[in-house]
């Protein structure tokens, strides 16, 4: 039986205090994107395109367009920006940087609302400053963790060990290998550690610690980690990438990548984990 008032799980319901601190998020967010030089944009809830984007397709809702195609609802923003500007808009405008304030979609009915954006030819040194620039704005200091895509993608390739071990955290079997190496890297977490290690793994993958160093170097944070191991669920990044805990909860993750020859880098903050850091900030 399903009551009057119920709403499907993972659905969201905002009013009161939390509509209230929900607008007042995205308003600072907004303001400071402008100020960056970032323009709004809004995309379309449905896409043909989200299989490039997720990587467990299982996790998006299928529907069917009127000529009885696939198509399904927004999963996530990344491609579709990206996509549609330089594909849809790239003759009527010149503007690499572009923001965006709405929902994505998981299957069953997961309701994710995000502040995310996007800066074609952008390097992730720039978007990385301008997430920590949201956050001062927005008052609240997380985790900045930071991690190389490339890093398992090598080890699994060279040394056939499955990303599925890299992707599920798997440390007791990463640990269990023949190779020394791979178990101080899974250990590593701070720069001292990370310096030194970098000697003792083989050399393809010395270029890819060195990245994760020399942006470690140029980040503003104040509490900053590495997982040189973590592998992403995001099927576009192709390098470094980073998230933002606070408590263990994510409250933001960006990236560079590389789509249709097109490279750019960006970030999301997800607006209801912050709302709710928010609260707490407030509360405590």
């Amino acid at each position: 039986m399903i009551f009057e008032h119920e709403i499907p799980a993972g659905s969201r319901l905002y009013f009161g205090s939390t509509a209230r601190r929900k607008r007042a998020i995205e308003r600072v967010a907004s303001d400071l994107l402008e100020k960056e030089g970032f323009e709004e944009i809004a995309t379309p809830i449905f896409s043909y395109h989200q299989h490039q984007s997720v990587r467990d397709t299982k996790e998006l809702i299928r529907l069917s367009d009127p000529m009885n195609r696939e198509v399904t609802l927004r999963a996530d923003s990344t491609i579709d920006v990206v996509r549609l500007v330089t594909k849809r808009l790239g003759r009527s405008t010149g503007q690499k940087r572009w923001f965006y304030i709405q929902p994505v979609y998981r299957y069953p009915t997961e309701e994710i609302h995000q502040i995310g954006a996007e800066c074609i030819d952008g390097t992730l040194t720039e978007m990385l400053g301008v997430t920590m620039d949201l956050f001062d704005a927005l008052e609240v200091e997380p985790v900045l963790q930071i991690s190389n895509i490339q890093i398992p993608v090598l080890i699994s390739l060279e040394f056939g060990i499955p990303l599925e071990w890299f992707a599920s955290m798997q440390v007791e079997k990463l640990l269990g290998t023949e190779y020394e190496w791979l178990g101080k890297l899974v250990k590593v977490q701070h720069l001292h550690e990370l310096d030194s290690v970098i000697a003792e793994v083989p050399q393809l993958l010395r270029p890819e610690l060195e990245k994760m160093r020399d942006l470690v170097e140029t980040c503003r944070s104040r509490q900053c980690v590495l997982a040189p191991l973590y592998y992403a669920k995001m099927r576009y990044y192709d390098g470094l990438f980073f998230q933002c805990f606070k408590e263990n909860t994510p409250l933001a993750s960006g990236g560079h990548f590389i789509n249709d020859d097109i490279t750019a880098a960006g970030f999301a903050l997800y607006t209801d984990a912050l709302i709710e850091a928010k609260t707490k900030g407030t509360n405590g």
